[in-house]
């Protein structure tokens, strides 16, 4: 059974930093591109970066770029998003998903594309 489980989440004060973490289990975890989507209240869910099975690719929304970084521990089946320089508009609620490609640089932020999901962790960001 494919899990994916979020945690790292919280609040802090703009400017502030959070690491999240996705703990994958019940798959090749490997061999899937892995992404970082978050959904605020009202709005769509959207990506927000993604990172290749080996890890030697990274992509970020242009609004998280320089603050955001993505990375993995394939040993680990660990999944992680460090976030520095956050801003209130970074609050959403934060999902990591998986996706079964090697080509994760096609459609990376297309959420249809990914086959599994976490739950979610909240991030609130005040000002």
């Amino acid at each position: 059974q494919v899990q994916l489980v979020e945690s790292g989440g919280g609040t802090v004060q703009a400017g502030g930093s959070l690491r999240l973490s996705c703990a994958a289990s019940g798959y090749s975890y490997s061999t899937y591109c892995m992404g970082w989507f978050r959904q605020a209240p009202g709005k769509e869910r959207e990506g927000v970066a993604a990172i290749s099975p080996d890890g030697g690719n990274t992509y970020y929304a242009d609004s998280v770029k320089g603050r955001f970084t993505v990375s993995r521990d394939n040993a680990k089946n660990l999944l992680y998003l460090q976030m520095i320089g956050l801003r209130p508009e970074d609050s959403a609620l934060y999902y990591c998903a998986a996706r079964k490609t090697y080509a994760c640089t096609i459609a990376w932020d297309f959420e249809s594309r990914y086959g599994y999901w976490g739950q979610g962790t909240q991030v609130t960001v005040s000002s």
